[in-house]
């Protein structure tokens, strides 16, 4: 087990040295080494799929798709241009380990990329960066031009015959655009705006062309597995479940950070490594995969594993495991009322239900939240909710109705309270 509170992707980073993060000390940790052997043994490109599938590595952006499926649905003899894109468009509250990973281990995603550029038969890739984090894509630029100029990256790599360039894209903060086929939109310079689907990017993705988009934390993690094996990576996890995984813990807790466990691990173990909950307050509810995820009592969290098999079925998501603590202080209505303003102002527009129902939504809760609460808000909330869900062209308006439902579950006397009394039961500000 390893603890990383400024988020490494499985060899050991001293983050407190300010030069961790460039070309000649991701080579000092064995960097490239699984790169130089795919090169020197010429290995077929569906050996290297068939590891990564072997290894058990599932996306790490939210979804869980299993990564080496994904790469096999890439048309490999395709004659024309395919590409290979990364979203590091991390805006989903609570969710902060893609920065960490460009912030201090950039190469461990370059070389993911080259690798997964090899296994694919694409020459070039994409690096979308989230527009708020600015001095993490200078940096990662810089990484960039480190691997160009050590023939790790651009024609002919280390004299194997073998071509495959990368560069960053930088974003404008806009969340939609984590939605990936809305971030291909924003690549192409239109306007960030989800697709339909058929066709799917692996057929018709970047400029129309075969493309595969993988999360920052799924590219760094195969290194590591061609280097040390898809076994030994799957054991770090368990069953369906392989390998370590980041979780970013924030809320009520003494030292919040991001954290690499191996999947499986109890999040009794997770909260204590995060040191306790602050103050010595009691733990009242997890959000355990971003705020999209549904929220859960802290009774029920503390039985489960740190997996997406064990909250899935608790009731929830692992999603990009951004793990939001909240004490007995916290007033769930606030709570709510701050995501569903989060998912209304955030909604591209493009879909009525969305467009529409998020306001909906955060109109209700805060009208509940500001003692202006009405007999059959609670029955409103669930019927918009039911005309969002599974009715729009992404998952930005399940998203939305996510909270709302698994607040107004779990936690629906609060709700009741401040419906019948014009005040919250919980009389402290959400922060």
């Amino acid at each position: 087990m390893a603890v990383f509170v400024n988020g490494v992707i499985f060899d050991g980073v001293d983050t407190s040295q300010p030069d961790c993060w460039r070309l000649d000390a991701y080579v000092a940790r064995g960097g490239y080494q699984a790169l130089r052997s795919i090169l020197e043994r010429k290995m077929a490109q569906e050996d290297v799929i068939a590891e990564v599938k072997n290894s058990g590595l599932r996306g790490r952006g939210g979804a869980g798709f299993p990564t080496g499926l994904k790469w096999s649905f890439m048309p490999r003899s395709f004659p024309g241009d395919k590409y290979v894109v990364c979203n590091t468009d991390e805006g989903e509250p609570g969710t902060f380990k893609d920065r960490d990973i460009i912030r201090y281990n950039p190469h461990s995603l370059i070389e993911g990329m080259i690798i997964a550029g090899y296994a694919m038969g694409t020459k070039a890739g994409y690096n979308y960066i989230h527009g708020e984090i600015f001095e993490d894509y200078v940096l990662f630029e810089e990484a960039l031009d480190e691997a160009r100029k050590a023939g790790l990256l651009g024609e002919n790599i280390l004299g194997s015959g073998f071509s495959f360039d990368l560069f960053a894209h930088h974003g404008y903060g806009a969340y939609i655009c984590g939605e990936e086929t809305a971030l291909l939109e924003s690549l192409e310079g239109k306007k960030g705006q989800p697709r339909f689907k058929p066709p799917f990017p692996a057929s018709f993705g970047l400029y129309g062309k075969p493309t595969t988009i993988n999360n920052t934390e799924s590219f760094a993690s195969v290194p590591f597995i061609i280097r040390d094996g898809a076994q030994k990576f799957l054991e770090a996890g368990k069953p369906n479940n392989g390998g370590t995984k980041l979780f970013s813990v924030s809320g009520h807790v003494n030292r919040p950070g991001n954290y690499e466990i191996p999947l499986g691990t109890p999040f009794s173990v997770l909260l204590e490594m995060a040191g306790g909950m602050k103050d010595g307050k009691k733990l009242k509810a997890v959000i355990p995969g971003g705020s999209s995820a549904p929220v859960l009592p802290g009774d029920v969290m503390m039985q489960c594993t740190m997996d997406y098999d064990s909250i899935a079925k608790a009731g929830s998501m692992l999603g990009s495991g951004a793990v939001i603590v909240m004490n007995e202080d916290v007033c769930m209505i606030k709570a709510l009322e701050r995501l569903a303003y989060f998912y209304h102002e955030e909604s591209c527009g493009q879909c009525t239900p969305c467009r529409e129902g998020t306001g909906w939504l955060y109109k209700v809760i805060h009208r509940i939240a500001g003692g202006q609460g009405r007999a059959g808000d609670l029955e409103l909330l669930d019927s918009v909710g039911n005309n969002m869900a599974g009715r729009t062209i992404c998952a930005l308006a399940d998203a939305a109705v996510f909270p709302v439902r698994s607040f107004t579950k779990h936690f629906r006397a609060e709700f009741e309270y401040a419906i019948e009394h014009g005040k919250t039961l919980v009389d402290h500000k959400w922060c």
